[in-house]
């Protein structure tokens, strides 16, 4: 495998990719602006590309982001606190994105005669992101091996599909990633809120999965 990760600067795309670069399988780091607001997950990415010396590729997508509005991690909506709901968290849905970008990342993996594409998708995302269930990453599989039908086949790699971000922080802790260096936090500012959804799940899984959090939270230094 040599694999083009989606690395957005999250736990969890990091986390990938320590993983594969632990296992000689990582060729280079896809990045989107796609105008979120907590930009700042951006730097992460490129300083793990930097730490695994790979090639680091980011796209400004902005622009379709902009026509992707209601989404409070594109518009000027508030960033909903508390657990992880069916209700308040669909104010974090970007339509089509990961359809978006895994469709551009499947283009620059031909481009760049890489045979996998990867994502970070988890079973913790199934129930509010349509986009990260094991029904659309099979079909969107099947879909570009049409698309680069007498081209190329380019697989489709996403191995916490079905697991949960527990699962993800023991690999954090099995690979040696640098908790602190990535960016999970919604809001987007200096410090982690230590009150989104994200921020709570983050919390959790170190937790649960008994890896110390070095992570500064706001919360704390209130």
């Amino acid at each position: 495998m040599n694999a083009l990760l989606i690395c957005s600067g999250g736990f969890d795309s990091v986390t990938l990719a320590h993983r594969l670069h632990a296992n000689d399988q990582l060729g280079a780091l896809l990045c989107f602006d796609y105008g979120q607001r907590h930009k700042k997950e951006i730097d992460s990415a490129r300083q793990c590309a930097q730490r695994l010396d790979v090639p680091f590729i980011l796209l400004d997508i902005s622009g379709i982001g902009r026509q992707l509005s209601g989404s409070a991690l594109t518009s000027d909506i508030a960033v909903p606190h508390g657990e992880y709901n069916q209700e308040n968290m669909q104010l974090t849905v970007v339509p089509n994105r990961n359809a978006i970008m895994l469709s551009i990342a499947f283009g620059v993996a031909a481009a760049r005669k890489l045979d996998t594409v990867a994502i970070a998708v988890h079973g913790g995302d199934h129930f509010v992101y349509a986009d990260c269930r094991p029904e659309f990453i099979d079909a969107m599989a099947q879909m570009q091996r049409l698309a680069l039908a007498d081209q190329t086949v380019i697989e489709l790699f996403a191995p916490y599909v079905e697991a949960d971000k527990t699962a993800i922080a023991r690999d954090a802790a099995r690979y040696n990633v640098p908790i602190a260096q990535t960016w999970s936090c919604y809001e987007g500012g200096e410090l982690h809120c230590g009150r989104c959804a994200t921020c709570l799940e983050r919390m959790q899984a170190m937790a649960q999965a008994g890896v110390a959090d070095p992570t500064v939270y706001a919360i704390q230094e209130a």
